[in-house]
């Protein structure tokens, strides 16, 4: 069975800094692409990052880039998302997935497998 578990959420104070997990089992984690999205109450659900467990290729979208770096531990099957320079519109629930196609991509519409989220909250 496909499992993937978000930890590391928070409250944090503007400026500050959370590190999110996501612990996969149930797959070759090297086989898969590992993304980050987020989804703040009325709005859509935004991809924030993405990295190849293949090869470590990553891609962030432009709203976290040079604040967020996604990272992977592959012997753990975990990935990280560090969080820098939190801004109250970062407030949201992060979910990681994975894409078996390992597609690398920030659509939504690759991913088969999702976490249950976990919450950040930045306030200003």
């Amino acid at each position: 069975e496909v499992q993937l578990v978000e930890s590391g959420g928070g409250l944090v104070q503007a400026g500050g800094s959370l590190r999110l997990s996501c612990a996969a089992s149930g797959f070759t984690f090297d086989d898969y692409a590992i993304g980050w999205f987020r989804q703040a109450p009325g709005k859509e659900r935004e991809g924030v990052s993405c990295i190849s467990s293949r090869d470590g290729s990553t891609y962030y979208a432009d709203s976290v880039k040079g604040r967020f770096t996604i990272s992977s531990d592959n012997a753990k099957n975990t990935v990280y998302l560090q969080m820098n320079s939190l801004k109250p519109e970062d407030t949201a629930v992060y979910y990681c997935a994975a894409d078996p196609t390992n597609n690398w991509s920030l659509a939504a519409g690759w991913y088969d497998y999702w976490g249950q989220g976990t919450q950040v909250t930045v306030s200003s």
